[in-house]
């Protein structure tokens, strides 16, 4: 790294320039061009466009000649995306050029396998909209009849992560990204740090099951704590994390390695030591008492929308959730769905894989028990689940998502290359590490602009979607708007996926088959299965 580049490059520099002077002429040769790649490698420490290259000098520079290179080998190395179509390589591009404001044209159509079970695209109309006469900059209102500071928000905001799974310089370059583009920065349930507050950006502040930044000695809500850092004028929302895609009914893992002491400050833990936040919260043990929650945080907070967080398990449980808001009529201002499918580095690998609905069933879902129960017109929906690119946007609009929050895409705008260390400290591109000698690679005012520019060419791409598709409001995607290849010769709309609930459908007892089972055992006084005394 820089310190063992500057003592080695030194060293034979001395060493090749006595053999210069006291053996053999001919070493000036290699005298210079030893001094050529020293020059160059300082010249890597000292730039602030590229953390590989600061970080590691002059051997960070094969990334770049690897880069160069990728569209060929990419032919025989490709990642699979959310749906396991190879799409992945095509969008992490497109990340990295739209974050650059390089050229995001591609030459020879798609790079993608129409014809493979998986692929999904939208409808276009012979009669789109223009561009120019579409708003674009869609924002979306949060906050319900309880709500006394209703919150603005852009449809594309970043996703929950921690500062202490971060570093502080990518915390502060995503915050500061946030304040450029006017659109929310989620805390992550790691606590309010400095580095979220230092640039003034939007946030939308995560509380787990450890009350992290709000918590008593003994892991315990802290009202008190809670009250004065929630009227921040910062924080804009509050939200209260249920479960994690990544790893639902899981408590959360902070290494040993990355508990500094400024983070146990944070966080009210103690330094050096591994952090484990207990899979469930002790605040409440029922439904009914995690609405009355939720109500408490707002009432705390002075009227900011509160909502919450989960990854869909058990449906019965969820429906246990709304039979409790709408007999006490109260709601969260927003609920976040999570999928199964999401990323970290501090969950076991069958949690990874096989626990928790996909981002998509859950939002069908969701959508359907909200609307089918005639709540939804309380309560926004955030989707949450590897949403990279414009289209993804567009499809979780489709099935019932108000805005969108993207975690691995954010980070890959601030330079993550996917070099999958995120849970050693060792992350190479200083993101996801508190090791001072890899987050120094990271220059916060290049890194913010960059991720602004992300995230305005990708709403700007919403748009030019939505007018593409004849629509001039996003309220009017449908699910009939979004197609899937289901075999080589059969295409189906998301209405045939995903069939739609009509507005109070499952009132008065009124409950479509399918759903019947999870209805009738749900109960808003209790968590888990609820079984009927006549079973």
């Amino acid at each position: 790294m820089r310190k063992q580049f500057v003592i080695i490059s030194t060293l034979l520099l001395l060493a090749v320039l006595g053999l210069s002077l006291f053996l053999n002429k001919n070493w000036w040769v290699f005298f210079a061009v030893i001094l050529v790649l020293t020059i160059m490698g300082y010249q890597d420490m000292f730039q602030r466009q590229h953390a590989i290259r600061r970080i590691y000098p002059l051997f960070g520079r094969l990334r770049y000649v690897l880069e160069e290179l990728r569209p060929k080998m990419y032919q025989y190395f490709i990642e699979s995306d959310i749906d396991g179509r190879p799409i992945n390589r095509v969008d992490r591009s497109t990340i990295y050029q739209r974050a650059k404001k390089e050229l995001e044209t591609i030459p020879f159509g798609t790079q993608l396998d129409v014809y493979a079970e998986g692929y999904e695209w939208m409808c276009h109309s012979v009669s789109p909209k223009a561009f120019d006469t579409l708003n674009q900059d869609p924002r979306v209102m949060f906050g319900n009849k309880d709500c006394k500071q209703p919150y603005s928000a852009s449809i594309f905001n970043i996703s929950a992560m921690s500062y202490g799974s971060l570093s502080s310089q990518a915390v502060e370059a995503m915050n500061g990204g946030a304040k450029i583009g006017n659109f929310a920065h989620n805390t992550g349930e790691g606590g309010l740090s400095p580095f979220h507050l230092k640039h003034g950006g939007d946030l939308i502040w995560q509380i787990g099951t450890g009350y992290f930044g709000c918590r008593h000695e003994d892991g315990t809500f802290n009202p008190d704590l809670f009250a004065e850092k929630a009227k921040h004028p910062h924080v804009k929302m509050i939200e209260l994390k249920i479960s994690q895609g990544a790893k639902p009914g899981h408590g959360g893992i902070l290494p040993a390695s990355k508990n500094t002491e400024e983070i146990a400050a944070i966080r009210h833990v103690k330094p050096h030591t591994a952090v484990v936040s207990p899979p469930y919260h002790s605040a409440f043990n029922t439904p009914v008492e995690m609405i009355l929650f939720i109500q408490k945080l707002r009432e705390l907070s002075g009227g900011k929308p509160v909502g919450f967080k989960i990854c869909i398990g058990h449906k019965a449980e969820f429906i246990s959730i709304c039979k409790a808001m709408v007999a006490l009529d109260l709601y969260p201002d927003f609920i976040t769905i999570d999928g199964g499918e999401g990323g970290t580095g501090a969950a076991p690998q069958e949690f990874s894989n096989y626990i928790g609905a996909p981002m998509l069933d859950g939002l069908d879902f969701v959508h359907n028990i909200l609307t089918g129960l005639d709540i939804r017109k309380h309560i926004k929906i955030i989707a949450a689940g590897k949403i990279t690119s414009a289209f993804h946007i567009a499809r979780a609009m489709a099935l019932g998502a108000d805005t969108c929050n993207s975690a691995r895409a954010m980070m890959m705008a601030i330079g993550c290359i996917q070099a999958l260390l995120c849970n050693t400290n060792r992350c190479p591109t200083g993101i996801a590490t508190q090791d001072p000698t890899l987050t120094v690679g990271i220059d916060v005012a290049d890194k913010k602009v960059r991720l602004a520019n992300y995230h305005a060419g990708t709403v700007k791409n919403f748009v030019e979607i939505l007018g593409a598709s004849g629509l001039d409001d996003m309220k009017n995607i449908t699910r009939g708007h979004i197609y899937r290849r289901v075999s080589l010769n059969q295409m189906l709309t998301y209405e045939e996926i995903f069939p739609s609930i009509k507005v109070g459908s499952m009132l008065h007892n009124q409950i479509p088959e399918k759903y019947k089972w999870d209805f009738a055992h749900s109960n808003k006084d209790k968590w888990g299965i609820s079984y009927p005394e006549s079973a």
